[in-house]
């Protein structure tokens, strides 16, 4: 049997769908912008059942035009921004903006990730919020992305590669590099999701031959993984004022947005400040119940080891809201697989707001250290 070695250096830093079967395979014509630089795809699709109102905070290079807008169910929109971009995005839930796109009422205009009385945010999402985060032209040539929790959780939420023409990541296999996390059990497939054994037998940008690794949870635990004090509305106490305990049998409803220890307390040990640094900092409570139901995605600030991806600067990327099917496994797997080499570490100091060598990735309300990896994947055909 003829075999082929694909050898793809696919840098997994240590630090959060479905989508279309013709949204796949689509390749992106990549256009010049003024003054010579290049811009990527940033694509936003919304799977949920529900319209939903992304948001975009550009934290450097050059943002998409459009900072918020409307998307209604199964639809998605194309944005473009600069290769040296970073920024984050999110999803506005329940929103009450007129025809116009503003909000003339009093308090939020969004249930979750409000960020201003107007369609295109002013700011930054109110907590809390799953964030798709990216630095598109980090160290070493590298664009950086992933998944946080760290601000809380409120929509399900995936990642997708995009390959275009001025891209060089095409021998990126998509089950290394696409993450998903669905903590909401309304977009939970259930523990024996498998969705390569009928039908298109495609998911979030791979198939048959690239399978995603995926968590296999009951959905009893996808329903009440959030701390109870951390819900944004817990369920009203029976009669006598007194929940039962434990509290697993109180029926907790569909949407259960969930504050993070950090959102809700803002305490030093929860937000890795003060003298909570790198070598102090620990996983929280909040944070061990988020990692059990989304392994893939950003659950305190020094995650670092878990949480998120690289891979050669240039690439396009679909977020995808609320993408089903269930939680990837993908740096664990890869991490237990004999094809993974560690080639060490090394440590690039962080700040709140930007990090040493070029590299700049704001989580929320928290510091980050990055420490890279580098995964050889071998593909043997």
């Amino acid at each position: 049997m003829a075999q082929r070695v694909l050898a793809s250096t696919v840098s997994v830093m240590l630090l959060l769908a479905a989508i279309t079967s013709g949204e796949h395979h689509m390749k992106w014509k990549v256009e010049k912008r003024q003054g010579g630089s290049t811009s990527v795809p940033l694509l936003i699709t919304n799977n949920c059942a529900e319209t939903i109102y992304p948001g975009i905070l550009t934290q450097g290079g050059t943002g998409p035009a459009d900072s918020g807008f409307k998307l209604s169910p199964g639809a998605n929109h194309s944005l473009m921004v600069s290769t040296d971009w970073q920024g984050r995005v999110w999803g506005r839930t329940n929103c009450s903006f007129d025809d116009s796109g503003h909000f003339s009422g009093s308090g939020r205009a969004c249930t979750t990730g409000d960020c201003g009385p107007v369609v295109a945010c002013t700011g930054t999402g109110e907590l809390p919020a799953t964030l798709a985060e990216f630095t598109l032209s980090g160290a070493n040539g590298q664009s950086y992305y992933d998944l946080s929790m760290v601000d809380g959780y409120n929509l399900p939420m995936a990642i997708e590669l995009i390959a275009h023409s001025m891209s060089n990541v095409d021998d990126i296999p998509p089950n290394q590099s696409n993450p998903s996390c669905v903590a909401s059990v309304g977009n939970y497939a259930g523990p024996s999701f498998n969705p390569y054994a009928s039908g298109s037998k495609t998911f979030l940008g791979t198939n048959d031959s690239f399978q995603l690794p995926f968590l296999s949870a009951s959905s009893d635990k996808i329903s009440n993984w959030c701390p109870w004090d951390l819900q944004v509305s817990p369920p009203t106490s029976p009669g006598d004022g007194v929940y039962p305990y434990p509290d697993g049998n109180v029926q907790r409803p569909a949407f259960d947005p969930c504050f993070s220890a950090c959102a809700k307390y803002n305490e030093p040990a929860y937000c890795c400040t003060g003298k909570y640094g790198p070598s102090k900092c620990q996983a929280n409570y909040f944070s061990k119940a988020a990692k059990a139901v989304c392994p893939d995605a950003y659950s305190f600030a020094y995650d670092d080891a878990d949480s998120t991806f690289a891979v050669p600067k240039g690439a396009g990327f679909n977020v995808v809201l609320c993408p089903g099917g269930a939680s990837t496994t993908i740096l664990a797997t890869a991490r237990n697989s004999s094809q993974v080499q560690h080639s060490g570490t090394h440590a690039i100091g962080a700040s709140y707001n930007a990090f040493a060598k070029g590299l700049a990735l704001t989580d929320g309300m928290a510091m980050k250290a990055v420490l890279a990896v580098t995964l050889l994947v071998v593909l043997v055909t």
